[in-house]
């Protein structure tokens, strides 16, 4: 009998194995999703994050044929969250509804955080962007954003401003304004938005910057006043306050956060398309639309290269500004 050199043999069993285990993944892409998937959201229940990431789950999910399970894991600003789908198998079940706190963490820690946002994750879609806007309690005197910054300057140290925690958009957007203004204003950490805003509408903390989401249903209510408006034109809602830039602080509408959807790095290409493509089908259907609208966000839905370069701009100019508003980790 011939005998075949092991290295043949060797090489035969190894294209097998390589075809078989290609087969597979072909198989378990095809077939995505067969159970239930995660959108991990590193926000409490109620915030602009988790609230969007369950108006698109829905309809991800019923185009998927599946349940899209929203699933809250607070803390760390996000951190928690982010480092659980970045260390998850990538197999397209456990997402990342993530926010502006995926770049911004590793920027403010210089080094010390778990994750890397480009090396860790592939990014799925850019589903909205959430302009700003600087509220104050509706019994307040102060009437403009020139008045807080007059009553910060008379008082230095005085003037508050809430956030829903260090390093998120609100804060930096104060910390910023205190840079820009040179005024010095304190700000005060909550655990989440909810709770700022709360003691915002009390009087308890002078003004905070909140994303729009919800905020003219507080207006209408007499709870809220809304001092300027982080859009680059005004805005209908609030149609007779001025911009940031009309107030003296132009660009600031680059400073709206984002949400978007994120998977582990290692994720097979054909899934994060079918859930970038299904992402984008469902912030054009116009009830989706009109649901993100009537809460103040401008809808977005790219492609996952079009998220990666909107990510590395993202990060350079949040690099900026926290430099220059001397933002430090706590």
């Amino acid at each position: 009998m011939k005998r075949i050199p092991f290295s043949l043999c060797a090489f035969a069993i190894t294209s097998a194995l390589a075809s078989t285990a290609g087969w597979a993944q072909t198989a378990s892409t095809s077939s995505y999703p067969v159970r239930p998937v995660r959108f991990v959201v590193g926000f409490a229940p109620g915030g602009p994050p988790d609230v969007i990431a369950r108006i698109t789950g829905q309809d991800i999910g019923a185009a998927l044929g599946q349940t899209v399970v929203v699933e809250n894991r607070p803390g760390g600003n996000a951190q928690v969250a982010t480092e659980l789908v970045a260390r998850a198998t990538p197999d397209g079940y456990t997402l990342l509804f993530s926010a502006l706190s995926l770049l911004v963490n590793p920027i403010l820690l210089e080094g010390r955080a778990r994750y890397d946002p480009f090396k860790d994750f592939a990014p799925v879609s850019n589903a909205a962007l959430l302009p700003m806007v600087v509220v104050t309690g509706a019994p307040s005197k102060i009437n403009t954003l020139p008045e807080l910054l007059a009553a910060a300057k008379a008082k230095p140290g005085a003037v508050t401003y809430a956030t829903p925690g260090h390093g998120g958009s609100p804060h930096l957007a104060g910390a910023l304004l205190e840079n820009l203004s040179g005024t010095r204003m304190t700000g005060v950490p909550f655990r989440g938005n909810g709770p700022a805003l709360t003691d915002v509408m009390s009087g308890q903390v002078t003004f905070m910057f909140y994303p729009m989401l919800g905020i003219a249903d507080h207006v209408a209510t007499k709870r809220l006043k809304v001092l300027a408006v982080g859009t680059p034109k005004r805005h209908p809602d609030f149609a007779d306050v001025p911009t940031m830039a009309e107030s003296g602080f132009p660009g600031f509408e680059e400073t709206a956060p984002w949400v978007g959807l994120l998977a582990p790095t290692g994720t097979p290409a054909a899934i994060v398309n079918r859930l970038s493509e299904e992402m984008r089908k469902s912030l054009a259907k116009p009830d989706t639309v009109a649901r993100l609208k009537a809460l103040g966000a401008v809808t977005v839905g790219d492609t996952p290269g079009e998220f990666l370069k909107f990510l590395r701009k993202d990060h350079e100019r949040w690099t900026r500004v926290i430099k220059a508003a001397g933002v430090k980790a706590e």
